[in-house]
Formats: C-alpha cells, structure tokens, sequence
C-alpha cells in the first residue's frame, strides 16, 4: 500500500450496477468516493461496518432506519453497523464519500475496473 495515490489512477469497484467506487483502504477504514447514476435506487440493505458520509455533487434520499431524508451537497449522514439503509439518486445523479469502520473486506470479491477519472474532482 503506497502511502500516496490519485483517484483516477484507483481500480475503482462496481458495487451494483450504476454504482462505483473509488476506495482507499487502511488497516481500520475504508475511505471511498461513489459515483451514482441518474435515478438509481440503492436497495435495502445492511452490513456490519459504521458508515458515515457527505454529499459531494447531485442529491440522494436516503432512508436509515425507515427515515428518509433528501440530501445535497454538503449534507452528512451517519449509519451504525448493521442498520438498514437504501438510497435513490435524483435525476443528475450523485457523488458521496463514504468511510466505513472496519474496511469492507466484501468488496474485495467484487468487480474490479480499469482505472478511469470519476465524476469527482470535476
């Protein structure tokens, strides 16, 4: 692991078709920039990990606990661990960091794609 990188130069991966991930991995965190389609709805789900993040770019509803509430950029959210959450992109899409504690080891038996720049830093 190279103490300095680019995101562009990151195999980013495809967590879901219209979602992908460009993630730098610690020893205790998973930090990743997400790039969201237009209208793409992020099913229901949970995981073991605490996940907190911020709207870059574009708008998300996203619903954690049964409560959901539209965000734009600048906008924070928080997850415990095994919570369910789900989210919807508006029309433009969206770009959020997200950091998860611990690192999403499952990531790493998902596709990887060539390295490309994302949405973010535009």
């Amino acid at each position: 692991m190279s103490a300095f990188d680019s995101l562009n130069s990151l195999r980013p991966y495809g967590i879901w078709d219209g979602a992908v991930a460009r993630a730098v991995r610690g020893e205790r965190l998973t930090f990743a920039v997400i790039d969201l389609e237009p209208n793409l709805v992020v099913r229901e789900h949970h995981h073991p990990n605490e996940q907190v993040g911020i709207v870059l770019a574009g708008a998300i509803t996203m619903t954690i606990a049964g409560e959901s509430r539209l965000l734009a950029p600048g906008d924070t959210y928080v997850i415990a661990g095994d919570v369910a959450h789900g989210a919807e992109t508006g029309p433009d899409g969206a770009t959020v960091v997200d950091v998860f504690d611990p690192p999403r080891d499952d990531w790493e038996r998902l596709e990887r794609l060539e390295p490309s720049a994302g949405a973010w830093p535009s």
